[in-house]
């Protein structure tokens, strides 16, 4: 009797420790915490200052980061490396990014040009002609490069703030039209951007340049964007165009403080946006993505959807848009900011540290 007694007492006390434990659910401490995605760590200057300017992702699938003052950044997916002039670049504000044909990464900073080979940063070279009048304007005393381009032959440009070099992978060549000493597109011309289309034509664009010019192997043509609008001739505010892309129906797309232009070929289209356009890109289903101090735009190529701040973008400062193999859209910020946005939110993907 008293071992049947006791048999009810242990199973009574079974039962209520397992509905007790049923009731308030499994001890949080025991259960493994969520791991936080990894985060592009800022550690230099004001944390208000600097900006993702660039950005590419390379054959084997990595991430790479150009920003003012913070040096590169490749991002494995699992954690972002960053490197500085003590790891061998010549520089730490990037401008441009690129992977040639061989798979080696140039990157053009404020201080010239770097090859990274996959272990080491080489820092190169671009001899200017002894002839090349020196760059007057006070605030580009240095050797900058904003531009990197491998054109179908093989031959890498370069868009310098002392003029546009070419490269044939011994020597470089200063990019000369004419007999004149210094050529084209010289240091005062200040040439910033370069693109080369599907016909193989090559496109130059600055601030100081008044329309865009067309390179086709044997001349140059000046076009300007004023002459050549749809519906007739447009102010002169603005006269000038970073080229940008060619989308796949063959448009040729440049941007500057007013907003976009599309070139068909004949005649130019203006998209007047609400402040300026930094970066245009094409995503894999069609649409393009705009972005520069108003915020982010996608155009389907009917209309524009606007993702500001109150979508989760901490700036509407844009400099720098990306998409990735998968299909992620990955955006550069001032403040040195990175987003990815997974086709529903922005996800914050820096952070700034002491």
């Amino acid at each position: 009797m008293k071992k049947k007694f006791l048999q009810m007492q242990f199973f009574t006390f079974l039962t209520i420790l397992l509905f007790g434990t049923a009731c308030n659910g499994p001890v949080k401490e025991d259960l493994p915490k969520e791991k936080e995605h990894p985060k592009l760590i800022k550690t230099i200057g004001n944390p208000r200052y600097g900006s993702i300017n660039c950005s590419m992702q390379d054959k084997a699938g990595n991430l790479w980061f150009g920003t003012t003052e913070n040096g590169l950044y490749k991002y494995d997916g699992k954690s972002f490396r960053q490197f500085l002039v003590a790891d061998g670049l010549n520089s730490n504000s990037i401008n441009d990014i690129l992977e040639d044909k061989d798979g080696k990464i140039w990157i053009g900073t404020k201080d010239g040009v770097c090859l990274y080979d996959g272990k080491t940063f080489a820092k190169i070279q671009i001899t200017l002609p002894k002839n090349l009048p020196p760059n007057k304007n006070k605030f580009y005393q240095t050797h900058s490069v904003s531009d990197i381009m491998q054109d179908k032959a093989g031959k890498l440009w370069f868009v310098t703030i002392d003029g546009v070099y070419v490269y044939d992978g011994k020597t470089f060549t200063l990019f000369l039209i004419n007999e004149a000493a210094n050529g084209f597109l010289t240091s005062n011309d200040k040439v910033e951007r370069i693109l080369e289309d599907n016909a193989g034509n090559i496109w130059f664009g600055g601030r100081t340049n008044e329309g865009v010019y067309r390179y086709d192997g044997k001349s140059i043509t000046n076009l300007k964007l004023k002459d050549l609008f749809q519906d007739g001739p447009k102010p002169k505010a603005h006269n000038w165009g970073w080229p940008q892309l060619q989308d796949e129906d063959g448009n040729i797309w440049f941007s500057n403080w007013g907003g976009a232009y599309r070139y068909d070929g004949k005649s130019f289209t203006i998209f007047t946006l609400s402040g300026g356009v930094m970066r245009i890109i094409e995503d894999k289903k069609g649409n393009l993505w705009l972005g520069g101090d108003g915020g982010l735009r996608r155009y389907d190529g009917k209309s524009f959807s606007r993702f500001t701040t109150k979508d989760g973008l901490a700036t509407p400062w844009l400099w720098s848009i990306l998409e990735d193999k998968t299909g992620n859209i990955w955006i550069g910020t001032r403040e040195t900011g990175l987003y990815l946005y997974d086709g529903k939110t922005f996800i914050t993907y820096s952070e700034f540290k002491h």
